[in-house]
């Protein structure tokens, strides 16, 4: 496997944490460089880590993994994001309820993003690739991603306000719908 194909798994990874980032960015939750480095630092963290932990499962689970990871992001998804909506809806409230840069939203967030390079790192492992270089790239093409995608939200977010906190949650959303109709249809 050489370096182009292993940066354009890395890009198809990481467009679901860009997408998240995003989000977050645009309704106003990724507003200083804290936010800005737990965003980007966790899903590229996770985006490394889960290739690796899915290549040490071995094929043993395989058939169990890629029974569930679609369910599991999906309703992980569509938590974070109803939680969005609501925050967005409720007039009485310019604050967010809940950071999605920080806590248990943080990591269920990025877990919910990450699933899918579980299953690469399991696939790496069938096709004895060494894990360590792809899981690298992945993880700092994530980070990358993240970090345009923060600052392009931010633009947006000013431009729209607490709407864009609504139009985040749907997008989260969306993207766990959109996971879970790729493997149903698949």
């Amino acid at each position: 496997m050489g370096t182009a194909d292993i940066l354009l798994i890395a890009l198809g990874l990481g467009m679901d944490a860009a997408a998240v980032c995003l989000a977050a960015s645009a309704a106003g939750y990724a507003n200083d460089g804290r936010a800005v480095f737990r965003l980007s630092f966790h899903f590229g963290l996770f985006q490394f880590l889960l290739p690796v932990l899915g290549w040490f499962l071995g094929m043993g689970l395989l058939v169990f993994i890629q029974g569930i990871s679609h369910w599991v992001a999906f309703f992980l998804l569509l938590f974070v994001g109803g939680r969005m909506v609501k925050s967005g809806m409720d007039a009485s409230s310019d604050a967010p309820v809940q950071d999605p840069s920080r806590g248990m939203t943080m990591v269920l967030l990025s877990i919910a993003v990450s699933i899918d390079a579980l299953a690469v790192g399991l696939s790496l492992a069938m096709l004895k690739v060494n894990i360590w270089y792809p899981s690298i790239i992945i993880g700092l093409v994530t980070s990358g991603m993240s970090l345009v995608a923060i600052r392009i939200g931010r633009y947006m977010g000013a431009m729209l306000g607490k709407r864009m906190e609504i139009v985040g949650g749907l997008v989260l959303m969306g993207i766990g719908i959109r996971i879970l109709l790729v493997r149903l249809l698949a």
